[in-house]
């Protein structure tokens, strides 16, 4: 390291929304433990709004169309450490690249995670992927402060009253309909049902390509149910999350926002596990209720690590088993309190 300059971090995690929010703690503890430490991140361009306003980024570096040009960029740089949260052939061959650059690895259990997908058998440490990232800079001195996940949303990006329904602006709950793949998500006809049971404005959450889902659950009670989905870009979706009362999600991006935003969780789980280690994280916030809906004990979950654009031995068990009203008194649980 260079003596004459504050020491330079590299921060590589390339995707997706939910994994990069998942990096955050390590992002702020790093800045406010190290002593002078300088920051940079990278990942790929679709995914920068989610760090742009983060205050303990200093620089953010994309993926962009040329590789070389990115490599060539990082080396001028002259970074003394890299900490890379993907851990992937890209990061090998950026590693390479800047072989003078002492990095620092997250381990991310494919072996543990395969054995459990196809012969059901857990062997992963009873640990947050959070506290697993954080290991990756545990030789620093840095500790998990336990303030949890940070999503910072800029005042352009906030939602106005009048962006929504009247009949919202006094309160709803967000139902967050989209997630990567399929098999990650709750059926149709059962989101359908969900929202025609529950009392309660609601409002739909999901990019452009959940739109027409939207549309279709939304027709059960266009009053009560108003479709956002794809209207709003990410961090106005995020406000959305703010500002609602409680919030109804699959495993994915949004549900890591919303335990940013110390929202209450009511998280629904298919062919994915929490035992990944990758459920809603508060920190020490305790407080904040966070509820588990899945099928436990059913023989071919979990099927995989991420999803399949359909269950792979077509029944899909694992979302059409989960009892609606079960959902639906979790709400009412969590709105009187």
């Amino acid at each position: 390291m260079n003596n004459n300059r504050l020491a330079k971090f590299l921060i590589i995690r390339f995707s997706s929304i939910g994994d990069i929010v998942l990096t955050t703690p390590v992002i702020r503890c790093l800045h406010q433990q190290y002593p002078g430490a300088e920051i940079h991140f990278l990942t790929k361009q679709a995914f920068r709004g989610i760090l742009a306003h983060n205050p303990y980024v200093n620089k953010i570096h994309t993926l962009g169309d040329s590789f070389e040009l990115m490599l060539h960029e990082l080396e001028v740089e002259a970074y003394d450490y890299i900490i890379d949260l993907h851990h992937n052939l890209r990061t090998l061959r950026i590693k390479r690249h800047l072989k003078n650059v002492r990095s620092f690895s997250f381990d991310k259990l494919n072996v543990e995670k395969f054995v459990l997908t196809n012969f059901k058998i857990n062997t992963l440490p009873k640990k947050h992927i959070v506290d697993r990232y954080l290991q990756t800079v545990s030789s620093f001195g840095v500790v998990n402060d336990g303030l949890g996940l940070d999503y910072f949303i800029p005042a352009m990006d906030e939602v106005k009253n009048d962006d929504i329904p009247t009949s919202h602006m006094h309160g709803y709950i967000a139902l967050v309909i989209g997630a990567a793949l399929a098999t990650k998500k709750l059926p149709l006809h059962k989101l359908k049902e969900l929202c025609v049971a529950v009392d309660h404005p609601i409002i739909l959450l999901g990019g452009k390509e959940d739109y027409e889902d939207g549309k279709e659950i939304a027709k059960v009670d266009e009053i009560k149910v108003y479709n956002a989905c794809g209207k709003f870009n990410l961090n106005e979706s995020a406000d959305l999350v703010k500002k609602a009362k409680l919030v109804i999600t699959h495993d994915t991006g949004l549900m890591h926002i919303a335990a940013a935003l110390q929202k209450p969780v009511i998280s629904l789980w298919g062919n994915t596990v929490p035992a990944f280690g990758m459920y809603p994280y508060y920190g020490k916030r305790s407080n904040i209720p966070d509820d588990v809906v899945e099928i436990n004990n059913l023989w071919c979950r979990p099927c995989s690590k991420i999803g399949f654009k359909k269950c792979p031995k077509g029944h899909f068990k694992c979302m059409e088993k989960i009892v609606v009203n079960d959902i639906v008194n979790l709400v009412k649980m969590r709105l009187q309190k």
